[in-house]
């Protein structure tokens, strides 16, 4: 208990968020052209992709997240790197559960916390 997970790094680009909206049919203005912003900003829910891919990479393709939830806290733009970091708080019969964070890596601003996983590991 108590173990780190490896931050996981990304740079997310227009490209990046482009491809995310086409994805998830979330093609709202503010993710491409705002009015009154400097650059676009990354849709929230990609931050939430981030930390389930950060649990992923750790664990294997065998674990499955049963419980992910963040809040919000600052707003990320296009060209920015957010590094997620993260820690096991519990762990009991496979079952653990871990707190998270996102953060700009530039500037240091907390983009997400509260933020947090309960993850089945399979060996």
């Amino acid at each position: 208990m108590g173990a780190m997970i490896p931050p996981l790094e990304r740079r997310i680009e227009l490209p990046d968020m482009i491809a995310y909206a086409g994805a998830t049919w979330d093609w709202h203005r503010l993710h491409y052209a705002p009015e009154g912003l400097p650059r676009p900003v990354v849709d929230g829910q990609v931050l939430g992709a981030l930390l389930a891919e950060q649990l992923q990479d750790w664990l294997g393709p065998a674990a499955r997240i049963r419980r992910l939830h963040f809040r919000l806290r600052s707003t990320v733009f296009a060209g920015e790197t957010v590094r997620c970091t993260g820690r096991v708080v519990e762990e009991h019969d496979g079952v653990l559960v871990v707190e998270q964070q996102v953060e700009v890596v530039d500037d240091g601003r907390v983009a997400a916390t509260p933020a947090g996983a309960t993850v089945t590991r399979r060996p």
